[in-house]
């Protein structure tokens, strides 16, 4: 039986997300997703299954010399966890930044979807790259 988990522990879940993230722990990111967790950038396919999630996470990190998550606005609405953020990041010694909204929904203690909605073609040119990194994945 799953544990419902309060609104205070998924927004803690949020920053600790937010902290595995600034240090670069990609398998602690997947980790945090259960199973069968769904990794949704909102303008490509949903990546599917924790393992799934670590090979993304871990191979977009792969480029990057640091990343932040900047919370500015969090919280619980009908058990969701709305996170409002800035990416500041470093690749290749070019810093960028990007604004977020995440959407995080729970099974037990664990994220069963992350949904993620920004502006695609901004980050892309924040992170200087001229193709999308998920296109060789279409």
């Amino acid at each position: 039986m799953s544990k419902t988990l309060t609104d205070e522990r998924k927004i803690g879940v949020g920053r600790e997300m937010a902290e595995a993230w600034r240090a670069k722990d990609w398998r602690k990111v997947a980790d945090m997703f259960a199973p069968d967790g769904v990794l949704h950038s909102m303008m490509v396919d949903p990546i599917v299954g924790r393992e799934a999630v670590y090979r993304r996470v871990s191979g977009i990190g792969a480029g990057l010399e640091q990343i932040t998550l900047n919370i500015h606005h969090m919280g619980v609405i009908d058990g969701l966890l709305y996170m409002e953020r800035t990416d500041e990041f470093t690749i290749a010694g070019k810093a960028g930044s990007a604004p977020v909204v995440g959407v995080l929904e729970f099974d037990g203690p664990l994220i069963k979807t992350w949904r993620e909605y920004y502006d695609r073609a901004h980050l892309l040119k924040a992170m200087g790259l001229v193709e999308d990194f998920d296109a060789k994945t279409r």
